[in-house]
């Protein structure tokens, strides 16, 4: 009996679901479980920064059944499951989970993402690891010239780092992601997962809003994290300038509990065994 994580990931995707998974495949290291993602340089990915150790590529979360067994332990982060799917799902797996069930999930690896005393960097901004349309990318080329760190994203097209090292006073490649994270005292940012691992260091994110992301809105009420929504690079830093100089507090920031799941997991694995060396 195998534990398979599944991840949506890619280069018109980002990698928010495949940091999500990434924890959970730590949770459970001790069962060797199996991180899958759409994306081969994802897992690549994961298994560079993030801790996991097995990791393979599959298209699409409906071939699953092509490297599982019946019985096999499924949890997932993706939109593409409609009811039937997670019914042929839950008939074929003994456990399934779907990390999107509960709304206000908290999803963070308190090893990688842990307080600093002292930041070494001020301001960061990192887009996302996605910018298939160059929607930031033309941003930057119609703006000025910032003092402010530019985290690369995972999935940014090779090359752009020379136009962004006009702009940016340094311009920071994505295999130094967590230690950015860590280090970077305010953080301005398109993806939730890297606000929440900012919040977990001790920092300060502020939410930029992209218009080809959907975001958990009721989690950034109840946490009221910071939002702007613009699409002028310019005005951005400008209010971005603003609400760090008066940066609200941070509430109800509490990680997801997982021992129940962990619970779970471990016992299904325990009598599986035991039936088969019986």
């Amino acid at each position: 009996m195998n534990i398979y994580l599944y991840a949506k990931s890619g280069h018109t995707i980002g990698l928010d679901a495949t940091k999500r998974c990434a924890v959970i495949a730590n949770i459970f290291k001790d069962y060797d479980p199996i991180l899958c993602t759409s994306d081969f340089r994802a897992g690549a990915f994961a298994k560079d920064l993030l801790g996991v150790r097995k990791y393979v590529n599959i298209d699409v979360i409906r071939n699953l059944p092509n490297i599982m067994n019946r019985k096999d332990i499924l949890i997932f982060d993706t939109p593409e499951v409609n009811e039937e799917m997670r019914k042929d799902m839950e008939d074929f797996c003994s456990l399934v989970y779907d990390l999107n069930d509960d709304t206000s999930q908290i999803i963070v690896d308190k090893n990688l993402y842990s307080k600093v005393e002292t930041a070494k960097l001020d301001k960061t901004i990192f887009y996302g690891d996605d910018d298939y349309l160059n929607e930031f990318l033309n941003m930057v080329k119609n703006s000025g010239t910032y003092k402010i760190n530019l985290l690369m994203g995972h999935y940014f097209f090779l090359g752009n780092e020379k136009l962004f090292a006009e702009h940016f006073d340094n311009v920071i490649e994505e295999e130094e992601y967590v230690d950015t994270i860590q280090n970077s005292k305010y953080l301005l940012t398109g993806s939730i997962q890297a606000a929440l691992e900012s919040i977990s260091c001790g920092n300060y994110p502020v939410l930029l809003k992209r218009t080809d992301k959907l975001y958990n809105e009721k989690l950034i009420t109840d946490l009221n994290i910071p939002v702007i929504l613009s699409n002028d690079l310019n005005e951005i830093i400008v209010r971005f300038e603003e609400i760090i100089s008066n940066y609200p507090n941070i509430v109800n920031f509490a990680l997801t509990n997982t021992k129940n799941m962990f619970r779970e997991v471990s016992k299904k694995i325990e009598t599986f065994n035991k039936l088969l060396n019986n």
